[in-house]
């Protein structure tokens, strides 16, 4: 039988935090919702004590967004160490954290950066754990199309994309929160990799609209300068089940 386990959610009630907080709940573990909301916020600290006792481990998907580095390293920065030292101390066994592919890479770019000190905040407390790193999310997708949009056209970097159902994204953190921590970073990416440009014309279709596409080298991702492979896993990494036509159907 499996052993029924306790698993904070940091982010609980955000895109992916709740999707993973339902499938710990229909595996019949139990699941904590953590948000600023319900008096758990892992920026300042404040309820981690009372939350982290008795758990097996924890998911942070917790999330900011600001264009400001200072800011979004620090919220990152502070958050992470905060985490895994309540961690240590309640004795859970395993932390999970969602970054990005790439973000190494990626750091000229003020989120990237954010997560990249996440990163290092996490493999550097001496707390177990296990860091996935996704591509982006279907779900961004709407939100790329009016980034790149202008004079009745969307130009987009002419870069591979490779991206991930939400859904997919938390059943990958769930896995490896009800595992063994890895105490390294791991990838994920969706089923599908084709031009950037593919994915967008894919969404406009699907909502009738006609705007050309087009991909152009000069082109950088939210102000980081990106190649072929960018947003792509280099390597070896764990592949989502939800293809781009059954997400935009659904």
């Amino acid at each position: 039988m499996t052993k029924i386990k306790k698993v904070v959610v940091i982010g609980g009630t955000g895109l992916i935090g709740s999707k993973a907080v339902k499938l710990l709940q229909d595996a019949g573990h139990e699941a904590v919702v953590a948000s600023s909301r319900n008096g758990i916020n892992a920026y300042t600290g404040e309820g981690l004590q009372a939350a982290l006792a008795g758990v097996d481990a924890v998911i942070d998907v917790s999330n900011m967004m600001s264009f400001d580095k200072d800011v979004i390293t620090d919220f990152f920065g502070t958050s992470s160490r905060n985490l895994t030292s309540a961690e240590q101390a309640a004795g859970v066994y395993n932390h999970v954290t969602l970054s990005i592919v790439n973000a190494d890479q990626l750091a000229s770019n003020p989120y990237m950066a954010g997560k990249l000190t996440q990163e290092e905040a996490v493999a550097s407390s001496g707390q177990a754990y296990t860091i996935v790193r996704a591509t982006q999310f279907h779900e961004f997708i709407e939100t790329l199309t009016g980034a790149y949009a202008a004079d009745g056209a969307v130009k987009v970097p002419d870069i591979d994309f490779q991206p991930i159902a939400a859904t997919d994204v938390a059943a990958a953190l769930v896995q490896a929160a009800l595992g063994e921590p890895k105490n390294e970073t791991i990838d994920l990416a969706g089923p599908e990799r084709a031009p950037f440009g593919s994915f967008i014309r894919a969404y406009l279709d699907a909502k009738g609209d006609v705007r050309p596409v087009t991909a152009d080298a000069a082109v950088d991702y939210f102000g980081a300068p990106v190649a072929k492979g960018s947003l792509v896993p280099g390597g070896e990494y764990i592949k989502g089940q939800i293809t781009i036509a059954q997400w935009l159907k659904a």
